[in-house]
């Protein structure tokens, strides 16, 4: 396979799983999560263990 048969294969792939997650998700932008959790209150759960328990 060249080149451009193969990028164009993947492209075609990356657009077809884009277009079946939009047409299948119901999408609701105040659901969503923050895209930053800078200073917003939301803490981390889990995978941090320099924190001390309270």
């Amino acid at each position: 396979m060249t080149r451009t048969v193969t990028t164009s294969l993947a492209l075609a792939l990356i657009a077809l799983l884009v277009l079946m997650d939009v047409s299948t998700a119901a999408f609701n932008p105040y659901g969503a999560p923050a895209p930053f959790a800078l200073g917003s209150g939301v803490q981390s759960d889990g995978a941090f263990c320099a924190v001390l328990p309270e």
